[in-house]
């Protein structure tokens, strides 16, 4: 007689590992390092009903973090041009910490939000991204080679940064409505390709802006790779992206001269477009471990130009040292594994490409600014998110982080989820006004009706004339009741 096996419940293994157990086959590191991460993040979280909402408290507090370095290093990076041009030092600073303030509530409020409802205003929001794109060209503002901003009082505004969460919003929209065509390639292209991404990249190219037109080409690409597109059409994509990007550099002189001078070459001029990212690359030599302090920096002195903006990294390399750098480093890894996290746990095709282009968006255009600092990349005029100056970026890049937090929310257990914004804000007197209101009406209605439902001041007969006025006036019904038999 052969016996049949049992499984055991004393010790069960990995569910990453159980497979190769059940085969005889030795546990890969690969299959390791997997398992290890399903029991950290399942031990951080939670399951089920317990499910403790880490992934978006992460997201929150690294998110407020690289604002607030944002910030404090925008004020040292600023100072001394600010000064030296007549200006208050805390200026720049300033205008940053409002945006923050601004973005910050936009962020809460959004997190609030159920993102279905995203899905009314996205057609609106990405005609308006086409209109604000259009104005830049007609009554826009040059800076820098780039026609981005459109001056707004004392502020400005640059709409290619707004483009972006509304093209990750329609997207996300059109997507999750031809879910079921997406595998023919007409159905997968039109209309998110062509016209919606291709005319948005367009209108930027037209502002001689290459560099958020890459970071738009990259969040079309996430969108598409999340919605589960066949993969040769992004090996066509990457072809005809690359030869146009191509194009488009040769066909410039001053991109021509950046890359001759990225690969040490020199331009036919004889300048050298790369003193930015080779001063950049002094100011993090020198920082060493600990950096040389805060507002410290000696490469800010005009030796880097825009050193609070694109070339931000450096000045923290320089002031606050590998320390420093590796500190904004993993602050962005945590909050990558985060959106990871949340982008994974989608089973909606909206959800999911809405997450994990933000996702893509913010830490692409990440990796690219690290990259052009450090000399991996030739120079290109792309921000840092969260620490850049920058308003437009800024209020942009919080916005899309709330509506990721409100996606994390909905994943947390209905008991743990954070109902106010604040305990003393919008959200806490809207809820007094309500709690208010309805005590009224409930004191109205008590107040103009008695027990018995009858107006007030109508005298109540009492009991024993009511009992006996109900069993005259209902004989019938008292008839019908049988009679207790006796035993």
């Amino acid at each position: 007689m052969v016996s049949t096996p049992t499984r055991t419940t004393a010790a069960r293994p990995a569910a990453a590992t159980a497979p190769a157990a059940k085969a005889g086959k030795p546990v890969t590191p690969v299959a390791r390092v997997r398992g290890w991460s399903r029991g950290f993040w399942s031990a951080l979280e939670g399951s089920g009903k317990s499910r403790n909402g880490s992934t978006y408290y992460l997201i929150l507090g690294s998110t407020l973090a690289l604002t607030a370095i944002g910030i404090m290093m925008v004020l040292s990076a600023s100072s001394v041009e600010a000064i030296a041009a007549g200006e208050s030092p805390y200026s720049a600073a300033l205008k940053q910490g409002l945006f923050a303030a601004i973005g910050v509530f936009c962020m809460f409020l959004l997190s609030r939000v159920n993102v279905v409802w995203l899905k009314r205003g996205a057609w609106f929001a990405i005609l308006a991204a086409f209109v604000l794109l259009v104005l830049v060209l007609l009554v826009g503002r040059s800076a820098l080679g780039n026609q981005n901003w459109i001056d707004v009082g004392p502020f400005t505004f640059q709409p290619s940064e707004a483009a972006k969460l509304a093209l990750a919003l329609w997207m996300a929209t059109v997507l999750h409505r031809k879910a079921r065509l997406l595998s023919q390639a007409k159905h997968a292209l039109i209309p998110v390709v062509l016209p919606g991404a291709g005319g948005i990249i367009g209108l930027i190219l037209l502002g001689n802006d290459l560099g958020t037109a890459m970071i738009v080409i990259m969040i079309t690409a996430a969108a598409l790779f999340f919605a589960g597109v066949r993969l040769y059409l992004f090996g066509l994509g990457a072809i005809l992206g690359g030869a146009v990007v191509a194009v488009l550099a040769i066909t410039n002189p001053n991109r021509v001269c950046r890359i001759l001078s990225w690969t040490g070459q020199t331009c036919a001029d004889g300048s050298d477009l790369n003193y930015q990212s080779t001063n950049g690359l002094y100011g993090l030599a020198s920082g060493g471990w600990f950096g040389v302090g805060l507002g410290q920096s000696r490469q800010k002195y005009s030796w880097i130009p825009e050193a609070h903006n694109d070339f931000i990294f450096a000045i923290i390399g320089e002031e606050l040292g590998l320390v420093g750098t590796v500190v904004v480093l993993v602050l962005f890894g945590i909050l990558g594994t985060a959106i990871y996290r949340v982008v994974v746990a989608q089973k909606d095709m909206f959800h999911r490409v809405l997450a994990g282009t933000i996702m893509v968006w913010l830490l692409g255009q990440a990796a690219v600014n690290m990259a052009v600092v450090t000399g991996l990349a030739p120079v290109i005029g792309i921000p840092l998110p969260f620490i850049s100056y920058g308003g437009s970026a800024l209020l942009m890049s919080l916005c899309a982080i709330g509506v990721v937090l409100s996606l994390a929310r909905a994943q947390m257990a209905p008991g743990m989820q954070p109902k106010r914004m604040f305990r003393y804000g919008p959200a806490a007197l809207a809820k007094s006004l309500r709690d208010a209101r309805a005590a009224r009406n409930r004191g109205r209605s008590a107040a103009g009706k008695s027990p018995a439902g009858k107006p007030a001041g109508t005298p109540a007969k009492p009991a024993a004339a009511t009992a006996a006025a109900t069993a005259a006036a209902t004989p019938a019904t008292a008839a019908k009741v049988p009679a207790r038999k006796r035993k």
